[in-house]
């Protein structure tokens, strides 16, 4: 399909959908597993046809990630100061954001399981790139391989910790998480900040 442009991004008309195609999308996950549904269901119930979905989206997968990102966006980077450094204030607002997320994300498909290895794949990598990022900001001492490792290291921790608390059942606030862990986290993590 040489000479084929994708759709303008900023065109209303491409907004709307790509919300439709988002929504259909979330409406099959909660009546069905992710690997079952198919692009002709995403289609139908978005009400377009598969040229358009193909327009927005090379498949299912890509409409994932595009709406895990979004997801992630809208209740991770919105939440921390993304343009700063890594300070005991950012790591306390990414523990409570997290919590958050894992809180939202069990809620928001009836089928979870069946999307919660791609969940935690996709968030760690977008924590870790955001990690890296406050990271490096904040050290000008160490070389990247060891900010990369720490990145690594702590993007997972923060992980592995606010998934445990919603696997446990929430027992504490996100809040008295993030004050109960911080003398943890940054014990190991006092050079880069």
């Amino acid at each position: 399909m040489a000479g084929v442009l994708p759709p303008n991004p900023n065109d209303p008309r491409v907004i709307r959908t790509r919300q439709l195609i988002l929504d259909a999308f979330v409406q099959q996950l909660n009546i069905m597993d992710f690997n079952s549904i198919t692009v002709g269901d995403i289609t139908k119930a978005a009400t377009i046809n598969r040229a358009t979905f193909y327009a927005h989206f090379p498949d299912k997968y890509a409409l994932f990630e595009a709406f895990l990102l979004d997801a992630f966006t809208n209740m991770v980077l919105n939440k921390v100061d993304t343009e700063g450094s890594l300070t005991e204030k950012t790591l306390q607002e990414l523990i409570v954001a997290l919590c958050n997320y894992h809180e939202t994300s069990h809620y928001c498909f009836k089928k979870y399981d069946s999307v919660a290895l791609l969940l935690e794949e996709n968030i760690k990598l977008h924590l870790e790139k955001l990690v890296l990022q406050l990271v490096s900001r904040a050290s000008t001492a160490a070389d990247s391989k060891s900010l990369a490792t720490a990145a690594t290291l702590l993007s997972w921790s923060l992980y592995g910790i606010t998934y445990r608390w919603n696997l446990e059942g929430r027992i504490e606030s996100s809040s008295e998480l993030a004050e109960r862990v911080m003398p943890l986290i940054t014990g190991g993590f006092h050079l880069f900040y």
